[in-house]
């Protein structure tokens, strides 16, 4: 979700209920676009992050502290020498705009009261954090913004302040419904968009609930509403708009197979059965969590990035090698008939005539007669001669290929497993492994000095969940790992889970006397389902064994096991309800 105007609604509304009466106790900025500010109040010390970043600006209550450079930069010395120690007067937002101020009172340096104001915009790539006097004339921002930059307005020391308004938005907390019937209902557009255009601080997501619960698809057109269903949206969008009034936030955070999908302050009733929904106490730690799971996420996206690029790249390579490969196997068919064709010159062409260009002859072994093509300046025997020698190279061009399309169908189904493991990659120790593993089988070139950098890094260990019946299972994230789980961790009577016919992660249950209940066999099944390559699959087969019978053939790659008898189940990958545990 943005950080739309409702969010920032629900952060100044604890701003205010932590900060109210308090102080400015220290001032940091420990990135070129972000300050983070130390508070003091009779509520107890507090810190704030305030981020003008272009790509994630943000503005919650944090307890980690970051590194601050040596030397502070200019906006930081600005502000300690005049609100260093400044006594917190208002904290507000105008309207539901983007934008949060505080207003701060401080002795000068002849000890008068002075007032200063410390804005901090949140607007995307125009984010920016803007100190001001008490006369709203601008004494400096975290990034100056000239002419030349935006026609719009300049932030500049010496420039008036002034809130942007480059569109022509009402505001929700003030919008009566003819106006609302007047901006909304009139536009040419769906009703969603028609939502978020016309009404400063909603965000789509925040357009699609209201719509949501007004029972109206967000995507039909906005001026195909009839009066009764624009009048119910508008109260629909008015009772939102009196909880976001009366401070009636309930932060929570939107999973989808335990990956955060959403996150508002408001409940998102919109989405299905498939997520579930975490509440949390305050704003702060709602955003503090998506931002961190979120963040997790996409390093880890961006670190496997060249190791995805190399599978990919090795997949393609392989799939196309094994299509022309299928290709040349399919013209070895021939090779019988031209066997036919040689033995059945030489049974009946002792008669034929010199420059003969064909012959008709009763093939015995269908009891068929063909006719067979002739090469007019050879001898019979010459050419059945020719016939056996284009039956022998397509013989050994068949035996060869039978052994390179195993091979290949073993390459590509040992980089799929790779590329699933990506998928499910969590740390930088998972990539690590899957480094390496790459580096064994020459994907990637080693280089010197490449476990050297590693041996401070934390060992990746498998998945680790307990079933509802109280078993532990265990998840390999990984072919090295598969190998550990099912030829080291299990033994005999433990049972054993792997998608059928496709790449994924083999599942260990470990029971002392074979014997497990059927809940476990199924939540077992919906994790194996869920880490492989079918997991956006509604169900997707399961084949289960006991251990004993799982059996990897020697020379076989890591994560390759075979078994001849198995039972199979359907399972769906949905693991919501499963626990996981970090032992």
């Amino acid at each position: 979700m943005a950080f739309d105007g409702i969010t920032i609604k629900a952060v100044v509304a604890e701003c205010n209920e932590r900060l109210n009466g308090g102080r400015f106790h220290k001032i940091a900025q420990p990135e070129s676009d972000e300050l983070l500010i130390t508070a003091k109040s009779p509520q107890g010390q507090y810190r704030l992050l305030l981020s003008a970043s272009a790509s994630l600006p943000l503005i919650y209550f944090t307890d980690k502290n970051k590194p601050s450079p040596l030397t502070a930069p200019n906006f930081c010395m600005l502000l300690r020498k005049h609100v260093g120690t400044a006594r917190i007067a208002s904290i507000r937002q105008p309207g539901l705009e983007r934008a949060v101020e505080f207003e701060l009172e401080h002795l000068n340096e002849m000890g008068d009261p002075c007032k200063k104001i410390l804005i901090i915009e949140l607007m995307g790539k125009h984010s920016n954090l803007i100190f001001c006097d008490e006369n709203r004339m601008i004494l400096d921002s975290i990034k100056h913004v000239s002419s030349h930059m935006s026609s719009v307005r300049e932030v500049l020391p010496g420039r008036q302040y002034f809130l942007p308004q480059t569109q022509e938005k009402l505001d929700p907390l003030t919008v009566t419904e003819e106006e609302f019937r007047e901006a909304v209902c009139r536009k040419p557009c769906n009703i969603s968009k028609a939502l978020y255009s016309a009404l400063t601080g909603l965000s789509p997501v925040m357009a699609e609930e209201i719509c949501f619960r007004a029972s109206i698809d967000g995507g039909d057109a906005a001026q195909s509403l009839d009066a009764p269903s624009a009048t119910h949206l508008y109260h629909t969008f008015r009772r939102i708009m009196d909880q976001v009034e009366e401070g009636d936030f309930t932060p929570n955070i939107i999973y989808r197979e335990g990956v955060p999908v959403e996150y508002g302050v408001l409940p998102l009733t919109q989405y299905g059965s498939e997520y579930t929904a975490e509440r949390f106490d305050s704003v702060s730690a709602m955003l503090e969590a998506y931002y961190a799971s979120k963040n997790t996420v996409t390093r880890i996206r961006q670190k496997s990035s060249d190791l995805r690029r190399v599978v990919q790249t090795a997949l393609d390579r392989n799939r196309k090698k094994f299509l022309l490969q299928e290709k040349q196997m399919k013209d070895t068919e021939k090779k019988d008939k031209y066997r036919v064709y040689g033995e059945l010159i030489n049974t009946y062409g002792y008669g034929l005539e010199e420059g003969c260009r064909s012959f008709r002859a009763l093939n015995y072994y269908t009891g068929e007669e063909i006719e067979i093509p002739l090469d007019p300046v050879l001898t019979p025997g010459e050419n059945a001669k020719k016939y056996f020698d284009r039956y022998g190279k397509l013989k050994r061009t068949e035996e060869a290929l039978t052994q390179q399309l195993a091979e290949t169908e073993s390459e590509i189904a040992h980089l799929e497993s790779i590329s699933n493991a990506l998928d499910i990659a969590l740390s930088e120790s998972d990539l690590s492994q899957i480094r390496d593993e790459l580096v064994q089988y020459g994907y990637i070139k080693k280089h010197a000095g490449d476990k050297k950098g590693r041996k401070m890094q934390a060992k990746s260990r498998p998945f680790h969940y307990i079933s509802s019946d109280g078993y532990d299972i265990y998840v390999g994230k990984n072919n090295y790992q598969n190998d550990e789980l099912t030829f080291k961790l299990a033994t005999g009577n433990d049972w054993w889970f792997h998608a059928k016919k496709m790449a994924g992660s083999h599942v260990v249950v470990k029971t002392k006397d074979g014997e497990i209940p059927d809940r476990t066999f199924e939540e077992a099944g919906r994790l194996a389902a869920y880490y492989s390559k079918g997991r956006s699959a509604p169900k997707v087969e399961i084949d289960y064994i006991q251990k004993k019978h799982v059996k990897k053939p020697g020379g076989a790659k890591p994560g390759f096991v075979v078994y001849y008898t198995n039972f199979s189940l359907m399972a769906s990958p949905e693991i919501g309800d499963i626990r996981e545990t970090e032992s």
